[in-house]
């Protein structure tokens, strides 16, 4: 079988492919992370690789002045959808996409931190997302995105009612991580501890809710990628 290429866009090292890297290799991908930021990126690099996967970060779509390197990021990823190219996007990632074609993305003043279910809409429930139903995901953002022209809304929250979407047959958006190992939820808790201070989240109740909902959500997650890769 022929080895593909998976290019994932890392904005912070320790939100990386996490789950999803070793299903990857077992679909015969090669991994090639790019720092974004640190990295060379020129928008037509984008174009290359089989897959794009856009990871998150703790920055906006919207900070261009204060992070350059987000114009040549939207502008690549908006080249990639228009060609047809199968790209991810994970919470930032997603905004990224949604940004790049053409959706609003904004601040909302409250983040959603944490472990909750989704709801899925009905096209949701007929998409890759169906493992989702009844199972906790990590929440970790507090933009939120509108759904793109052409794209169809796939889940929602309470709070934030764009989850996910789909757009045409190769680019998916999550605004929720599925991606992140349980296992590994220190290097989130203090990666992030000035935003969990600042929300006033005890991130021993995120230790703890990682260690009960992590491993479905694993199980979940697995089940969507491969539905997702097939």
């Amino acid at each position: 079988m022929s080895v593909r290429r998976a290019v994932a866009l890392r904005h912070v090292a320790f939100e990386d492919l996490g789950v999803l890297a070793p299903l990857l290799r077992e679909h015969d991908y090669e991994i090639d992370y790019l720092d974004v930021g640190i990295d060379p990126l020129a928008p037509d690099a984008l174009l290359a690789p089989d897959l794009l996967v856009v990871l998150g970060g703790p920055i906006g779509v919207y900070q261009e002045d204060s992070y350059p390197f987000l114009v040549n990021e939207i502008e690549g990823i908006g080249r990639r959808l228009a060609a047809g190219r199968v790209t991810l996007g994970v919470c930032l990632g997603a905004q990224l996409m949604a940004r790049a074609l053409g959706a609003e993305v904004r601040a909302t003043g409250r983040t959603e931190i944490g472990y909750s279910p989704l709801t899925l809409t009905e096209a949701g429930a007929a998409s890759v997302l169906a493992p989702l139903n009844g199972v906790s995901v990590l929440h970790w953002h507090g933009d939120e995105f509108a759904i793109p022209d052409g794209a169809t809304r796939l889940a929602s929250t309470p709070g934030f009612p764009h989850q996910a979407f789909q757009f045409a047959d190769h680019g998916l958006g999550l605004q929720f991580h599925l991606e992140a190992d349980y296992r590994r939820i220190e290097s989130w808790l203090v990666g992030h501890a000035h935003e969990l201070g600042a929300a006033g989240i005890d991130p021993t109740v995120l230790r703890a809710d990682a260690a009960v909902y992590g491993p479905r959500l694993a199980d979940a997650a697995r089940q969507v990628f491969e539905a997702w890769l097939g």
